[in-house]
């Protein structure tokens, strides 16, 4: 199995890093546009091997995608990172761009992969890299939901002080404020968390969870790399052992929800070929108000991007 890590910032590093120690993986390129940052970084993941006691084979090029052909699985890591300030609709017309491109390296060589997007804002990106590898639905997904729950998790452990292994969570949307974490699906060690927390500590962490990207670049000055690092190789890990785990991803909806062209954040079974299923919830009044507000707010950029014409 081969597997390519397009950017070698500390998103993507954190991602080939996990991938190899994991051995979730025979091969694991990686790639960037700065000299010389992929080959160290990849070498420096290669040399702890012997530490760590894996075989994954970790190898670095500057923009040269001939040798990332045949890759099993793609991460897309790639894009200007969010700044204390900006959005993550600020960042739409430069990253788009970037995506863009890569995109079209991957397809080049590897016409058959599947494609995870990890680049922001991820809704907006993921629906780039669809529409311009012109791929199945199936093959293109944005990593975004299983990040979010698992900084839902984290928090409720915390509030509960309880380990974070038995908590188990669902939420929907747009991987952004208007995400919908959803408490009915979240549950403690099979206990729903509603018998567990009271209701305004709750809502205080769902909150928590929406701008919990926003949080972080607050206190670092740059996005979140650990935890999206580890989300995206989870992906990988789900797809390349054909695990048909049940996550949240973005994809595109095509009737799922009542919805049609959006990328949102829904559970899908993920194995071997992909999304396998896309899995519908059923959800009640004020949760469908909810993913309509997010479902609009990720429309709103969606068409921003049809309007840089980009495709």
């Amino acid at each position: 199995m081969k597997v390519t890590v397009v950017g070698a910032g500390n998103v993507g590093a954190t991602c080939a890093d996990i991938l190899a120690y994991r051995e979730i993986a025979n091969e694991v390129v990686l790639v960037d546009i700065k000299e010389g940052i992929a080959e160290g970084k990849a070498l420096d993941i290669w040399q702890k091997a012997p530490i760590d006691l894996y075989d994954t084979r970790t190898v670095g090029v500057t923009n040269d995608y001939s040798k990332t052909a045949g890759s099993d699985v793609v991460v897309i890591t790639s894009g200007l990172p969010r700044k204390p300030g900006m959005t993550r609709d600020d960042l739409i017309e430069t990253n788009a761009g970037i995506v863009k491109s890569v995109t079209e390296q991957i397809v080049k060589y590897s016409p058959e992969t599947i494609i995870i997007v990890v680049s922001n804002p991820l809704d907006v990106m993921t629906y780039q890299a669809h529409i311009t590898s012109n791929f199945p639905r199936t093959r293109v997904m944005g990593m975004a939901g299983i990040l979010d729950t698992a900084r839902y998790r984290a928090f409720l452990a915390e509030a509960l002080n309880v380990s974070p292994k038995d908590i188990q969570a669902m939420l929907l949307g747009g991987h952004g404020d208007t995400m919908v974490p959803l408490p009915r699906y979240t549950t403690v060690g099979g206990i729903p968390v509603t018998e567990l927390i009271g209701a305004q500590e709750l809502d205080a962490i769902i909150e928590r969870t929406k701008f919990g990207g926003g949080e972080l670049v607050k206190l670092m000055g740059t996005s979140a790399w650990y935890a999206p690092g580890s989300a995206a190789a989870q992906m990988v890990e789900a797809i390349v052992r054909d695990q048909r785990r049940v996550f949240p991803v973005c994809i595109n909806l095509e009737g799922e929800y009542g919805i049609n062209n959006c990328y949102l954040g829904v559970p899908v079974i993920l194995g071997k070929n992909g999304v396998e299923k896309v899995i519908e919830l059923n959800l009640d009044s004020d949760e469908k108000a909810l993913l309509e507000t997010s479902r609009g707010h990720v429309a709103e950029v969606m068409s921003v991007l049809d309007r840089l014409n980009t495709k």
